[in-house]
C-alpha cells in the first residue's frame, strides 16, 4: 500500500516538473524579451528549465521502475518524463548547432582595423573571454576565414542607401546612414528574448571612385559566444548588400 502511495506521488510529481520545464523557460523569456528583466536573467530561466526537468526524468523514472514493479498508473509519469526529454532534446540540438563554432562575440570583416562605432558604444568588456585583441584576432582567424572586405561596384553613396533600405527590411533600428562618410550603424534583434547586437558598415571608395569596398562588423551586447549568430549576419547581409548590385 505504501508502495503504492509512493509510485502515485512520484508520478504526480514528474507530471508536475515535466510541466514546469518549459513553462518556466518560457516565463523567463517572454519578461526578458519585454525588458522586464534582464536579458541574461531570462536566459537564466532556461537552464533553470533544464534542471527542472533533469529533476522530472529522474522523479518519472523512477516512478516508473515502482509502477512496474507494484503495479499502478503510469500515465502522469510517462507524460512528464516525455515533455521533460523534449525539452532536453530541444536544448541540446541548439547547443550542438553552436557547438563547432569559436567562443566570441565580436565579428569583422577587418581584423587589423576594424570599423569603429560612433553613435552606438562598444560594449565595456568586449574582450570578455579573450582578454586581449591579439587573442581575439587569433581565434577570429581561424573560426571565420572567409569573412573579408567585399568590392561593390556602386559608389560610396548608393551603397549606404542599399544598407540603409536592407536594415529596414530586417527590422534593424539604424541608428546613422550617412553617406557622405560611408559612415553606417543599426541594431539588430536576435531570437525571440531579443537580445541586442550592433552593426557598423564602414564603405569607402575605390582609387577611380566608381566602385566601394565594404566592411562589417556586428556585435553582441551581452554574452562571451554568440553561437555563430554575427558571422551569419555578416555572411548574409554582405550577400544581400552585393546582390543589390547585380
Amino acid at each position: 500500500m505504501a508502495d503504492g502511495k509512493w509510485t502515485e506521488r512520484l508520478s504526480k510529481s514528474a507530471l508536475i516538473f515535466g510541466i514546469a520545464a518549459p513553462l518556466v523557460a518560457m516565463a523567463g523569456v517572454t519578461l526578458a524579451r519585454y525588458d522586464m528583466i534582464g536579458k541574461l536573467a531570462g536566459f537564466s530561466g532556461i537552464l533553470a528549465g533544464a534542471l527542472i526537468a533533469i529533476v522530472a526524468i529522474i522523479t518519472g523514472a523512477i516512478a516508473l521502475a515502482l509502477a512496474f514493479r507494484n503495479g499502478g498508473s503510469k500515465k502522469a509519469a510517462l507524460f512528464g518524463l516525455l515533455v521533460a526529454l523534449i525539452y532536453i532534446s530541444f536544448l541540446g540540438s541548439r547547443a550542438a548547432a553552436g557547438g563547432d563554432v569559436p567562443a566570441i562575440h565580436d565579428i569583422s570583416t577587418d581584423l587589423a582595423s576594424p570599423p569603429q562605432f560612433v553613435s552606438l558604444p562598444l560594449r565595456a568588456d568586449n574582450l570578455a573571454g579573450v582578454d586581449t585583441v591579439e587573442n581575439w584576432r587569433a581565434i577570429h582567424a581561424k573560426g571565420y576565414p572567409d569573412l573579408q572586405s567585399i568590392t561593390i561596384a556602386k559608389p560610396v553613396a548608393a551603397v549606404i542607401a542599399d544598407a540603409e533600405r536592407i536594415a529596414q527590411e530586417l527590422g534593424w533600428n539604424v541608428a546613422v546612414a550617412d553617406p557622405a562618410t560611408g559612415h553606417f550603424e543599426a541594431t539588430a534583434s536576435v531570437s525571440y528574448i531579443r537580445f541586442k547586437d550592433d552593426v557598423v558598415l564602414r564603405v569607402v571608395p575605390t582609387e577611380d571612385g566608381a566602385s566601394s569596398i565594404v566592411d562589417m562588423r556586428s556585435v553582441s551586447r551581452v554574452g562571451v559566444s554568440d553561437l555563430g549568430v554575427n558571422a551569419k549576419r555578416v555572411r548574409s547581409f554582405l550577400d544581400r548588400l552585393a546582390k543589390v548590385s547585380d
